[in-house]
């Protein structure tokens, strides 16, 4: 304990040295041990590489499936044989309006999804980017909508074909117009399988968005 020129009591406060097991002062003491989050950094880059990689793969799919359903439905013809050239039954997928929307909507989503694919890759490169990956959840999550949409409202219209309705006294149609309504059919279920890896890119990009 001092006084200072003013009078005041300055308490002085020495820190303790370390000492041997002979009582002597050690002078250097151990360096602190440095925890470092490099491995950690890098075990996370990688998965987040992952599912870039992943959403590619979908992403590609998606693109084949959305094709599928436009160039089946797109070439959905079938005339019946019994008839002569001047009085002919003829089924085309512009006969409907609700094929038209559909046909249309999978073309505008394929080409989306082709659009999409430098933003996918960009995605690869630079796996802790966010302005990438966030539009495409946005981009992704609206052409699910509208997919999900069409195919839904041509599914109702290839039930009715196939089906009919007694409510209404409409009469299948499947039985004269087989192919065509086998084409229909396929056309629905490839793009619901496009909607449905829609989905998943936009639950990848969500779950790639938490981590980052």
């Amino acid at each position: 304990m001092d006084l200072d020129h003013h009078g005041a009591t300055k308490i002085t406060i020495e820190e303790p040295k370390a000492h041997d097991s002979k009582g002597k002062g050690v002078a250097d003491a151990p360096a602190p041990v440095k925890v470092t989050t490099k491995a950690t950094k890098l075990h996370q880059g990688g998965g987040k590489k992952g599912i870039a990689i992943f959403d590619l793969v979908l992403r590609l799919s998606a693109i084949a499936a959305g094709f599928a359903a436009t160039s089946i439905m797109g070439t959905a013809d079938e005339i019946l044989p019994f008839f002569t050239q001047f009085l002919q039954f003829h089924a085309q997928y512009n006969n409907v309006p609700t094929f038209q929307f559909f046909t249309i909507v999978n073309a505008i989503t394929s080409g989306y999804l082709v659009l999409s694919l430098p933003f996918s890759i960009v995605c690869i490169v630079r796996p802790h980017a966010i302005g990438p990956r966030l539009l495409l959840m946005i981009l992704d999550t609206v052409a699910m909508a509208i997919t999900v949409s069409a195919a839904s409202a041509a599914a109702s219209i290839v039930y009715v074909a196939h089906n009919g309705s007694p409510y209404t006294n409409w009469n299948p149609f499947c039985q004269q117009f087989n192919d065509f309504c086998q084409q229909s059919s396929s056309a629905v279920v490839a793009s619901f399988v496009a909607a449905t890896m829609l989905l998943f890119l936009v639950i990848l990009s969500a779950f790639a968005l938490k981590r980052i």
